[in-house]
């Protein structure tokens, strides 16, 4: 029986249609996504298509992809697809913008740019469209988009807001994709009810007699394709009733078998365009047209477009196949001498395009092949550079796959498994890639790459940091490399000893990575000298290393390998210069999110959590934290959670939360069993501050003295630095004067002020802390008032504690109370309740009432407690403009709090705040 050849109505999607309407008109005016799920044949693509009718009747310009399996391996092909009717519109972008875009979708030669660019040169382009026209993007199955495609994608969905641009996809349920759905809004797909499923089948087969119709309707289980489907499966007989049905009806997961058997009975030639263009990806029937070398081919078409397979748009010279379905059941009903044949003529009409030349010569050899191994290979250094981790990785997998010789077979399959177990996060294919080196040979698998790899997948399995680092030494010791600094695998095998021996916090360690790096020639690579440099002993790092560092950081946007920008974050980190890596941090979490390079992302995420606890951003902490966990544990990094218990460590402790210890547990559990006592060691950190918070000092005292004794500045041990101040004020605090000023001494004599405003900031108050009289004050003051101190919130309040303490013993009770008010209105905002506690307590002890400092308001005039805050800042003659630096205000916000501050305390000037506030 033929299927209905007129069109068939959307029965039983009431509700579905309704969503759609709201979702299209908060996409026309304030722009919207959604994203469709369901099973195969559920109608995802039937809804997609009601969506984009529906849009064009509204005056809505509709922009359409449809994904497919081969494509997903094409960077930015579904975006190209996508954005190619607004190709007259590129020219109107400004020039970075035009160019990013023209590379990223391969209309341009050169080097490509960074993501972050081509994904704000998508976003511009359909704002300002939007602005002439409303447009709605329609992507069809996600699960087939190119990684890239899908990142911009996600990118652009969260970025929608104001604009007239509304995007709609569809994905099937439990099917992965690259593109990150999270926080965005869905609708999930389901099977239509009984009574819609007869409508729709009446509506289609009206003849069908209603014995047969129950069973149909049965069978089909509410889905729209199987209802439309197995009737065509049907013969004469069966259909009206006469005929016996079989006793097992082909269900969804069977309907590629009912399409296979139509398309059996088109011509030779139809199977043949079909197939072409399944494997070409795009629909591009120019390509068709040239492929298959026949001037008849829509001729070729019309028997597939008549049985209602294809459609085809002569306007923009496309062929869009009517279910996903239909190009797997191209696929399945071709042999594989036929397939192979379609690739090579594939081949031969992408010679300008070496990466997807490269995959359909791959698919078109079933022998081993050297020249189309060293094309893969080449793509895959393509696809790395602009930091496609995974479109890399399956390009050397396919690479090795066709690779004759064993010792070129082993060295692409070593660098994919350093691929997946250092970057993309696929500990499983890390694992069975160096199973699979093994099983070729010991000897042959025993290279850098295969070492950096299985060093990853000890320390995440059942295997220790000290196997680890043997294991990396041994091959770094042992492989003929000759030291050549351009040497790939040496350098990043060099990088992974640099973190194995972090981890393990020995100094014994370091020796062997040293030695190796002296012997680099020419000369070690300048990342790789100023990570190793830095990041292990940032206490005997100098300014230069830190100016250094910072050039690196403001030509990080440069860069797109995902494994050199974790590198230089790193450095970053007790240098606080994390500040200025945030935006390429995110772009790693965002392609972490969307399936990208998994281990980039969780490094990335632990960048951005320790910048937001130190700059106060702690309910942000927070949620990376929960993000970190999850991903790890969803990757199988069980020993990169360590990092996540840490952040949740910290955020416990400075609020007086008793898990506090409960996390700083859990961090020791994971890492001590794998020996990695230097992450074990990072535990004392938020033990200390918990310690201090509930001013148990002698407690505070020893987990600070564990990073590192009183006097010294522990070699290797950076973490060190952050509790430098704890120690002191710790020591001071128990009657340990003479440990206080050697430690106190230790960091100037480090030169720690020279290395950032936060090791100032502690320096200072250190010194402070240790030093007599007017000299303590002096210290406190210019500690306070450093250049940068109040970009670290919590540190520069317990300063001011501490310097109002002081004040108070020394009968300065004014100054006392200016100093605590706003230290505990900083702690309050935060959230540091022990420390805020503290503060009151101190003020209380200058004989203030706290109506001001607990924002129950001043004098009768009810100040906030971000007004209390600004006039302290005020009365200390900070201007408007660097009060709203500080609290991340306008200066105009600034001066409309202090206009309505002055008449709540009976003044009319900014000279008489300080008195005011006095009182």
């Amino acid at each position: 029986m033929e299927d209905p050849t007129f069109p068939l109505p959307l029965v039983g999607r009431h509700e579905e249609l309704r969503r759609l309407d709201i979702f299209l008109q908060r996409a026309q005016e304030v722009g919207d996504s959604l994203f469709l799920y369901g099973e195969p044949g559920v109608g995802k693509t039937r809804l997609l298509e009601a969506t984009a009718e529906r849009a064009r009747t509204r005056g809505v310009r509709v922009l359409r992809a449809t994904s497919t399996q081969y494509r997903a391996d094409v960077s930015y092909g579904m975006l190209a697809e996508l954005l190619h009717p607004l190709a007259p519109q590129f020219a109107e972008l400004d020039d970075v913008l035009h160019d990013a875009l023209l590379a990223a979708l391969g209309k341009r030669t050169g080097p490509v740019p960074p993501r972050l660019v081509i994904l704000n040169a998508c976003l511009t382009l359909l704002r300002r469209q939007s602005e002439r026209e409303p447009l709605l993007l329609v992507v069809d199955d996600m699960p087939w988009t190119d990684d890239p495609s899908a990142v911009a994608l996600g990118f652009v969905a969260r970025r929608l807001a104001g604009s007239r641009v509304g995007l709609i996809t569809a994905s099937r349920t439990g099917e992965r994709d690259h593109f990150e759905r999270s926080g965005l809004p869905g609708l999930h797909i389901k099977p239509i009810d009984e009574r819609a499923s007869a409508e729709l089948l009446h509506a289609a087969f009206p003849d069908i007699p209603p014995s047969v119709r129950h069973r149909l309707v049965a069978e089909a289980r509410g889905n729209p394709l199987a209802l439309l489907e197995l009737p065509v499966a049907l013969d004469p007989d069966q259909l009206t009733g006469v005929g016996v049905l079989p006793d097992a009806l082909p269900l969804t997961r069977h309907v590629e078998s009912v399409f296979a058997a139509r398309i059996a009975l088109l011509p030779a030639e139809t199977r043949e365009a079909l197939l072409i263009l399944t494997e070409e990806g795009t629909g591009d029937l120019r390509v068709l047209q040239r492929a298959a070398g026949a001037e008849r081919v829509l001729d070729h078409l019309a028997p597939a477009e008549s049985a209602k397979l294809i459609k085809v748009d002569l306007a923009s010279r496309q062929v869009e196949f009517r279910h996903p379905l239909v190009r797997s059941a191209v696929v399945e009903s071709a042999g594989d001498a036929e397939l192979r044949r379609t690739h090579r003529l594939l081949a031969d009409q992408f010679t300008d395009d070496p990466e997807r030349r490269a995959w359909h010569l791959a698919e078109a050899t079933s022998v081993a092949d050297e020249s189309v191994a060293a094309l893969l290979e080449e793509a895959a250094r393509s696809k790395l550079h602009r930091g496609d981790a995974n479109g890399a990785l399956a390009a050397l997998v396919r690479a090795a796959q066709v690779t004759a010789r064993a010792d070129n077979r082993c060295r692409r399959l070593a660098e994919a498994s350093y691929l997946a177990a250092h970057i993309t996060g696929d500990l499983g294919t890390a694992t069975r890639l160096l199973s699979e080196l093994r099983a070729i040979g010991p000897r042959l698998g025993g290279s850098l790459y295969a070492a950096a790899a299985a060093a990853y997948v000890l320390i995440n399995g059942d295997g220790d940091v000290e196997a680890a680092h043997e294991l990396l030494v041994e091959a770094i010791e042992q492989d003929h490399h000759g030291y050549q600094a351009d040497r790939a695998d040496l350098v990043e095998a060099l990088h992974t000893l640099l973190m194995i021996c972090w981890f393990a916090g020995r100094e014994d360690y370091w020796q062997p990575l040293y030695a190796a790096i002296d012997r680099l020639r020419p000369r070690p690579p300048e990342l790789l000298q100023l990570v190793s440099g830095i990041l292990p002993d940032t206490a005997r790092a100098s300014s230069a290393d830190r100016r250094r560092l910072t050039e690196l950081i403001d030509r990080q946007s440069e860069w797109s390998a995902p494994q050199d920008l974790v590198r230089v974050h790193a450095a970053a980190i007790y240098l606080d210069l994390l500040g200025g890596c945030r935006t390429q941090a995110w772009r790693l979490v965002e392609s972490a999110r969307a399936g990208g390079a998994v281990r980039s992302g969780l490094s990335a995420l632990l960048h951005l959590g320790l910048d937001d606890f130190a700059v106060g951003r702690w309910e942000d902490a927070e949620q990376l934290a929960d993000e970190g966990l999850t991903l790890a544990a969803d990757n199988g990094y069980t020993f990169a959670s360590w990092f996540f218990h840490l952040h949740k460590a910290l955020l416990a402790a400075v609020r007086g939360d008793t898990d506090a210890d409960r996390w700083a547990d859990e961090l020791v559990r994971i890492t001590s069993s794998r020996k990695a006592h230097g992450a074990a060691r990072t535990a004392y950190h938020p033990r200390a501050l918990a310690a201090s918070g509930r001013g148990d000092w002698e407690a505070a005292y020893q987990h600070a003295s564990r990073l590192s004794s009183a006097g010294q500045l522990a070699p290797f041990t950076s973490h060190a630095l952050w509790v430098a101040l704890d120690l002191v004020e710790a020591a001071v605090r128990t009657g340990r004067t003479a440990e206080a000023e050697a430690h106190a001494r230790a960091m100037r004599e480090a030169g720690l002020p020279d290395l950032s405003p936060r090791l100032t900031l502690f320096t200072l108050a250190a010194e402070a802390l240790v030093s007599p009289g007017e000299e303590a004050l002096l210290l406190f003051n210019r500690a306070v008032t450093a250049p940068g101190a109040h970009h670290w919130p919590f540190d520069h309040a317990r300063v001011l504690l501490l310097y109002g303490e002081r004040l108070r013993r020394v009968g300065d009770l004014a100054e006392a109370r200016a100093r605590l008010s706003t230290a505990l209105t900083i702690f309050q905002r935060l959230g540091a309740t022990p420390w805020a506690n503290r503060a009151s307590a101190e003020l209380r002890a200058t004989g203030r009432s706290l109506a001001l400092q607990t924002a129950e308001g001043a004098r009768t005039g009810n100040l906030t407690a971000q007004e209390v805050e600004i006039a302290m800042l005020a009365a200390e003659g900070l201007t408007n403009k660097q009060i709203g630096e500080r609290l991340f205000l306008s200066h105009r916000t600034v001066g409309t709090h202090l206009y309505r501050i002055f008449p709540k305390l009976g003044i009319t000037s900014r000279a008489a705040l300080r008195d005011a506030l006095s009182q």
